[in-house]
């Protein structure tokens, strides 16, 4: 009897502690099936049963079970942890935790969506039919056939090729059209920056100055400017490891103000010593943002009147967090046309059909690679710089997001390629499907 009593305590001290050390990782579960869900249903017109059976259908994140209402979702694990996520106008969805006071209003974004009879990229007028002599149409329609053709692998769900300003190839899988928001993940990261591209064009701010962190200024920490938190290079402690409770999920899954948690960490390393990628640090810039105007409502208006809606992206939506802070690291949602969009303002060197936003310099700097980054970062954009895609040019850079969201730009090519979907390396070869749709243009 003593072996088994002892058998059990043992048991017993086993479960206790797995269940002290995993139950915070149920936030992650709960708090990412819950977010996910409200905002596809809130921001698309797709249903909760796809949500389940795709979005949701993650390692570890499908266990959580989701009820919804028209502008609310609640998920829990086994009816533990149970998270909520509220949706408001203009804003997206928000996973509230307990400080949550429905009674705090965050402005809600002025928007300007003017039609105009132009073809696309500058219109809503249909796509104008250009043949170009370089493309070989058929080798493209099978680039596209071998982008989609394992889907229950791949995964992919829609392509869109712009050449010279012309669509050339797209396609959906069923359930998706040109009009489908698709969450782009970290490609937020890169309509951040452009949105300080356009303040530095403006002279309103200098990315060589310190950033204006108070808690900063009585320590190293004083060095670090905009232009070392737009690498990378602050030299600041973070860990962006999205399988445990680490810096990166409490943010995501546990923070009112997203903008905190970066500022809040020691320093490392000298600014350009390191390069460590960090969505703390894309979310710290958005709170440097937000200090650049006098009102929270100037602040939630900027992205849209200075570049969304300027260039008719006007299906995008940038989600904020429950202080009111934008979530430039992770939540902005666009069709896959207003996706190419933003890679065509950049393929024009900001210069949007006669209007520049930017500075042409602007390309330059967002496209020099970063130290320590092995040739594969800029200023919160990807690069090729180092060939790690070798079938591309070296000149190719990008926005990039989880699970293979990518706008590619390609200079030499004069190419813009999106590709969205829920699988990325392995299971997707992003050098094969860049190779596959650059044979078919000389």
């Amino acid at each position: 009897m003593k072996v088994v009593k002892r058998i059990i305590l043992l048991l017993f001290v086993i479960i206790a502690i797995v269940a002290y050390t995993q139950y915070p990782k149920l936030n992650i579960i709960s708090g990412y099936a819950s977010k996910n869900m409200a905002s596809t249903l809130f921001l698309t017109d797709r249903n909760a049963e796809s949500v389940t059976l795709n979005d949701n259908d993650v390692p570890l994140i499908k266990l959580a079970d989701v009820e919804t209402t028209n502008e609310e979702a609640e998920a829990s694990v086994f009816g533990l942890m149970k998270r909520k996520s509220v949706c408001l106008d203009g804003l997206g969805c928000i996973l509230i935790n307990e400080d949550y006071d429905s009674k705090n209003i965050i402005p809600k974004p002025n928007r300007k969506s003017s039609k105009s009879n132009l073809p696309f990229p500058y219109g809503d007028k249909n796509v104008k039919d250009t043949v170009f002599q370089n493309v070989n149409y058929n080798l493209l329609e099978s680039a596209l056939d071998k982008a989609f053709s394992s889907p229950e692998i791949q995964k992919t769900r829609t392509v869109l090729v712009v050449h010279k300003n012309h669509i050339i190839a797209e396609r959906y899988i069923d359930g998706f059209t040109e009009q489908t928001p698709v969450l782009g993940w970290s490609m937020t990261k890169s309509v951040l920056a452009t949105l300080y591209g356009i303040l530095e064009y403006q002279g309103r701010i200098d990315l060589n100055k310190p950033a204006p962190i108070k808690e900063w200024q009585g320590d190293s920490r004083k060095n670090i400017t905009i232009n070392h938190l737009l690498r990378m290079q602050s030299g600041l402690a973070w860990d962006e490891d999205y399988t445990s409770m680490s810096d990166v999920t409490r943010m995501l899954f546990l923070d009112s103000d997203m903008t905190a948690g970066q500022a809040e960490k020691e320093a490392l390393a000298e600014p350009t010593e390191i390069w460590n990628y960090s969505s703390g640090t894309s979310n710290l810039l958005s709170g440097i943002l937000r200090d650049q105007f006098d009102s929270h409502q100037e602040y939630i208006d900027f992205p849209y009147a200075a570049l969304i809606d300027k260039i008719g992206m006007h299906s995008m939506l940038m989600e904020t967090d429950q202080a009111g802070n934008y979530v430039g690291s992770s939540y902005a949602w666009a069709n896959t046309r207003d996706w190419a969009k933003f890679g065509l303002l950049y393929l024009n060197n900001g210069n949007w059909n006669g209007q520049q936003l930017f500075d042409e310099n602007w390309v330059s700097y967002v496209t020099k690679p970063t130290a320590h980054s092995d040739g594969t970062y800029g200023g919160h954009f990807w690069l090729n710089a180092n060939g790690k895609f070798p079938d591309a040019p070296r000149d190719m850079y990008s926005a990039n997001g989880y699970q293979g969201q990518r706008v590619f730009i390609i200079p030499s090519k004069e190419l813009v390629i999106v590709r969205t979907g829920l699988a990325e390396e392995p299971d997707f070869s992003i050098n094969n499907f860049l190779k596959n749709i650059l044979a078919a243009i000389d």
